[in-house]
């Protein structure tokens, strides 16, 4: 492999920069390394590490055979299904699900940064970005034949959150052994307020378990305290009782509109800041792999063409049907009500939820989630009175 030019502010002295250290940059570095080994990349992250402080899951049918070996590594956790609990409803999902942490993206993205070639700058802000070059704030300037802009859902500018999903996520290393091993996507049995209210658990180990406490609010104020004694408690209800090694919490918008071309002036704008993720669920992994595998499996001067307005195209389509679904939960449906919606799409065909999740859906399974009875709770004076067909 050859190594970069000596001076890295060059034109093209890089072939793709990355600015933002989460989930997409990290895909892509490690996506460029097992398919383009050759490639020259440099990323840079303004926190003294990468991939911050959080959880990603993902279902197996999510990774194409073209990734398994990028994420094989990152993966800490597997399970051959996972459980959904509502009123009137338990029901254990044969798909398999994964989880990666920010330690094992960590970890994977410092290996390989060693290759020559390869340079990782952390603790460095990026101030100015555009097509060829990023400028940090203490001067220094890298050049690139292609620059993929990823820092994070603050740079998100939504033109309408339909809601907020929150949460606060403990993870728990307890006395005596879990009593359970497969995965909670979705614990509804609990006490409905501030919106739809859901436990997310992930047995980790056989002594090590997140706890999420989690809400699709109408309100992005988020109680730190509250809810992690809401996880506290959650857990000793079942009973699990132990040590508090971790915490993790985010406010993430759930937007009711559709997203604009994710460039800018010749940037690409990846992970949160370019919408690439799903609008209802927040789940991002699948669509960051999708953007990351387009990146790494060509030059940097095919990326923009053909096959990006076509992944680009059928991305929209499927946020406008989950926006839409968005507008439908938050102006349709009273905040009490809404655990009756998920528990309705809960009992649909398992590859119909898989897809969902995925961001992937056909034709008949969005008319299959949008057609039949409606839930308990779908009020159509409430949506016409918050402008839900506006």
């Amino acid at each position: 492999m050859e190594p970069p030019p000596a001076d890295p502010a060059q034109p093209n002295a890089f072939d793709v920069a990355l600015v933002g250290g989460g989930l997409q940059s990290a895909l892509i570095l490690l996506a460029l390394r097992r398919l383009r080994p050759e490639a020259r990349v440099v990323m840079v992250e303004r926190e003294p590490q990468v991939a911050g402080n959080h959880t990603w899951c993902f279902h197996a049918g999510d990774v194409p055979a073209a990734a398994r070996e990028v994420v094989a590594p990152l993966v800490v956790a597997r399970w051959p299904a996972y459980d959904v609990r509502f009123e009137g409803l338990e029901r254990t999902i044969d798909d398999p699900y994964a989880c990666i942490t920010s330690e094992s993206v960590r970890r994977e993205v410092e290996a390989a940064s060693r290759p020559p070639g390869v340079r990782l700058v952390t603790g460095a802000e990026a101030v100015s970005v555009d097509a060829t070059s990023v400028r940090l704030a203490d001067g220094r300037r890298f050049g690139a034949s292609l620059v993929v802009d990823s820092r994070g859902p603050g740079r998100f500018a939504p033109r309408g959150a339909a809601g907020w999903q929150k949460f606060v996520g403990l993870e728990l290393e307890v006395e005596p052994a879990l009593p359970f091993t497969r995965p909670v996507l979705m614990d509804a049995t609990v006490a409905q307020e501030d919106g739809y209210r859901f436990f997310y658990v992930l047995p980790l180990s056989q002594r090590r378990v997140l706890v999420e406490d989690t809400y699709f609010s109408d309100a992005p104020s988020l109680d730190r305290a509250r809810l992690a004694r809401g996880a506290l408690a959650w857990a000793a209800a079942h009973g699990l009782h132990g040590e508090v090694v971790r915490e993790e919490q985010g406010v993430l918008p759930l937007p009711e509109e559709g997203i604009g071309t994710p460039t800018r002036d010749g940037v690409l704008l990846g992970g949160y800041q370019g919408g690439w993720f799903h609008p209802t669920t927040g789940y991002s992994f699948p669509v960051a792999l999708r953007l990351a595998l387009h990146v790494a499996s060509r030059s940097p001067a095919e990326v923009f063409g053909p096959a990006f307005d076509r992944l680009v195209a059928e991305h929209r389509r499927q946020w406008r049907f989950a926006a839409w679904l968005n507008r439908l939960l938050f102006r349709a449906v009273q905040p009490h009500d809404r655990h009756h919606v998920l528990a309705r799409f809960h009992r649909m065909p398992e590859a119909t939820i898989r897809r969902f999740y995925a961001l992937s859906t056909t034709g008949t399974d969005r008319a299959r989630i949008l057609c039949g009875r409606p839930p308990r709770g779908v009020s159509l004076r409430a949506a016409l009175d918050r402008g839900l067909f506006a």
